[in-house]
């Protein structure tokens, strides 16, 4: 019975170490993505934070948390907020004009007297369509 129960508290240990590992590697990389992110920061600087965090990496990693943690979260969110804006205006780019943007141009080239009536009923249909 003895042996179970030590083999379970192996298997507990165990997993509990692996999570704490893996949260441990989830935030030195976004320490990491963050000081190469930072365009304020000087190359030495970045440097000695990186020195830091491969001789003393916990305390190094929780240092910066602190002292840096709400510049990360406004530099995370600033390039999210760029992507975002990249992505938009990329699909704008390619999804062409609206409907009534297309009206709209068609119209005024009917004003102008570039196109004829019948021509601009064209352009107005297959906007539409």
């Amino acid at each position: 019975m003895a042996t179970h129960l030590l083999t379970l508290w192996d298997i507990l240990v165990t997993a509990f170490s692996l999570f704490f590992f893996i949260a441990y590697l989830f935030i030195l990389f976004q320490v990491v993505s963050d000081l190469f992110r930072d365009q304020e920061v000087s190359g030495l600087y970045k440097a000695a934070w990186i020195v830091f965090l491969l001789f003393i990496p916990l305390l190094t990693s929780l240092i910066y948390l602190i002292v840096r943690g709400k510049g990360m979260a406004e530099r995370h969110r600033a390039q999210v907020k760029k992507s975002v804006s990249a992505t938009n205006e990329y699909i704008r780019e390619v999804a062409g004009k609206s409907p009534a943007e297309q009206i709209s141009d068609a119209k005024k080239l009917l004003d102008d007297g570039i196109v004829t009536e019948e021509e601009y009923q064209k352009l107005k249909a297959k906007a539409l369509a």
